[in-house]
Order: structure tokens, then sequence, then C-alpha cells
């Protein structure tokens, strides 16, 4: 088949890699256009193109797909299906009613669970048990689209937003190989979605990232870990902002108000909260790079019988 394959992160590579590796023909890459990045402002590629190059594969990127004229640069490769992996654009109706067998798309939850921008990072704050990839037939509605194949992984507690990323990448890229070869042999039963099992997965923003100590520990030890390595859950300390990186949590049922260091040793930073005590285990003070709290805490002294905001 002649595929048209958009994406732009990270997470897309995998899929484009196996693409690639197939029988079927990566005709185009659509990724969106470098941005300014750091503090030189210098033109950043995102990783779909930099593999793209890698591979000698054609690179696209326009500033709005949706765009007449560049809808008809995607015709004139005629393609079969076009895949879309965290491309951070809409399709109009036009680009999707383009292809053969239409515009398939990789996206990392178990729809329709987890709609929208951020599965990864929802996944893990709401504490949710499982995951997965669900491959779909796009249409215009956001991640509403008929199911093709769907993989499930397991989530650990102790897992973090950069961990699920890694695992489902891959999986993503697995099923999207199954899903076109078995759509290509009319081997799939598109599934309907029930929207009254749907759930939203917004983008973060910097509110959601701000530690709340009034919630169970359980709860900011899985911001803190659906947020971790990026954005990073925060809180703030006579107006400086600490990121945190690790936490854990444990059982305490002292008087103290949400929010109290109760001690700060080798074995993190104890802070009661609404219910159970947090355990910090790794950190970033302002203007300094990451570390345990353990390695800060052998050159640097944190305030206990404080109140954290």
């Amino acid at each position: 088949m002649n595929i048209i394959f958009m994406g732009t992160p990270a997470f897309a590579v995998p899929s484009l890699e196996r693409l690639h590796e197939s029988r079927h023909k990566v005709v185009l890459v659509v990724t969106q256009p470098d941005k300014p990045s750091g503090r030189g402002k210098k033109l950043k590629k995102s990783e779909v193109k930099e593999k793209a190059e890698e591979l000698g594969l054609e690179i696209f990127q326009p500033d709005k797909i949706k765009n007449e004229e560049n809808i008809e640069v995607l015709k004139s490769y005629k393609p079969d299906a076009i895949v879309v992996v965290a491309y951070g654009q809409i399709l109009s109706k036009d680009i999707l009613n383009l292809p053969r067998l239409g515009c398939i798309n990789v996206h990392a939850s178990l729809l329709p669970k987890l709609r929208g921008a951020a599965p990864l990072n929802w996944a893990l704050i709401k504490g949710e048990k499982k995951t997965g990839i669900t491959t779909m037939l796009m249409n215009e509605g956001l991640d509403t689209g008929d199911m093709l194949l769907k993989a499930e992984v397991e989530i650990d507690e102790n897992m973090n937003v950069g961990d699920l990323h890694d695992i489902l990448m891959h999986k993503g890229a697995d099923l999207l190989l199954e899903t076109l070869e078995k759509l290509e042999k009319n081997e799939l039963s598109p599934q309907k979605q029930d929207d009254s099992l749907s759930s939203y997965a917004p983008m973060i923003n910097k509110e959601d990232r701000k530690i709340n100590w009034k919630l169970t520990a359980k709860d900011i030890h899985n911001l803190i870990r659906g947020l971790s390595p990026w954005p990073t859950a925060y809180f703030t300390m006579d107006e400086d902002t600490v990121k945190v990186y690790k936490a854990s949590y444990i059982n305490d049922d002292s008087d103290y108000q949400p929010g109290y260091v109760i001690k700060a040793n080798k074995d993190g930073i104890f802070v009661k909260a609404g219910e159970g005590a947090v355990i910090l285990k790794e950190i970033q003070m302002p203007g300094k790079n990451k570390m345990p709290v353990e390695a800060f805490l052998r050159g640097n002294k944190f305030p206990e019988k404080i109140m954290l905001e």
C-alpha cells in the first residue's frame, strides 16, 4: 500500500520505522513545522522529521494541513491509507475522505476512555489499572471514530508517564502494522464507540500540575507520576516553585494540616496530605538540577514544620 504518514513527537517514531521496514511504501511524511526552541530560539525539527530524514523519506511541513493547496499536495500522492500518530493538527473532511482505506489513527488509550490530547498523563493521574492502544478509523469528531483493534497494558503503581510512553509507542507500532494487514485483507469489522462510556483527557495546564495537599496521598502520588518526567507536578515554598519527579505514600493518621512538612531525611521529605502522607523522593529546586532528596539533603537543608502551598 502507498501510505502517507502524519506524526510529530517521539511517540510516533516507532510507527514510522515499522512502516518503512514493512512491505508498505511510505510515500510522504507530514509533520509539524520546525519550532523555535531554547534560549537562542534556534529552529528545532520534530522527532518524526529527524527520523524521516534519516530514512530518506519525503517530508511535508504545512502550517495548516487543511488549506486547499495542501490537500491538493496530499491528493497527488494517491494514498491507499493515511496513518496518523500524534500529528497535532485536525484533519478536514476532505482529507478524511481522501484515501481508499481511510485515515487510521493510533491512539494511546483504550477508547472510548480518555479521548483527547493527553491520555497517557490522565491514565496515571486517574489511577487507572490498565490502558493501551486503540487503532481507529478517523472521523470529524475528537477521537470518536470506529475502533479497529486494541492492545492492553497493565499499569504498575510506580510507573511514570515516561515509562508508559515508551511501552505504548512500541505497542502502537505493532498494532498499526497488524491493523493495516487486516484492513487490507478486509478482515476487520469496525466497532462503534459507546459515547456513554467516554471520558476526556485534555491538555495539561499549569493549574493541573500544582499539587493540592488536601487530596489523598495516593492521589498526589498518582499526579506526580502522571506528570513525570514532563511536564512535572510542583508546589510552592516561600514563593519558589519546586518540581517533584518521584514520590511514594504511606498511611498517616496524625492531626497535622495538609501541606505540613513532618520531617525531611534520607528516606525523603514527608508531607501530610488530606489522607495519609506523601514522601517526596526526587525534586528540583529553583535554578538547580533535579536530584534525589537523599543527595539534596547531603548539602542542603529542607525546612521542616512548615506549610507548603
